[in-house]
């Protein structure tokens, strides 16, 4: 019987080797993305005190496009205008296990646009 890897499990475990290197902290905090079949996520956390300082989402009704990576880049630009209004400027990215492609790549370029350093 020949059985396929779970790519998801595969992706939470590059995850986690990225995650042991890559920390969030008050000054520089962590810009997380999670991608989902239909939807993307994005979160700013502080993992030294951990706490979610912002977030934005497909679901947000701010978000608009005609197909799923446009609306990554409206999920970065809401990101990233969010962080500048609470005077966050600088953060690290962590691609979630995914590959710098697509949506995720989409979305992180859109937050650079937007004013977010990484």
């Amino acid at each position: 019987m020949i059985t396929k890897p779970d790519k998801n499990k595969t992706r939470q475990k590059r995850h986690i080797r990225v995650r042991n290197k890559i920390s969030g902290t008050a000054e520089r905090p962590r810009l997380n993305v999670f991608r989902s079949n239909k939807n993307i996520y994005a979160q700013v956390i502080d993992d030294v005190a951990g706490v979610t300082l912002v977030s934005a989402s497909t679901l947000d009704s701010e978000v608009a496009g005609d197909n799923k990576t446009d609306q990554a880049k409206g999920v970065g630009e809401l990101i990233a205008k969010r962080a500048i209004e609470k005077k966050i400027t600088n953060v690290v990215f962590d691609r979630g296990g995914y590959l710098y492609h697509g949506r995720v790549q989409a979305l992180a370029e859109a937050a650079r646009e937007a004013g977010l350093k990484f």
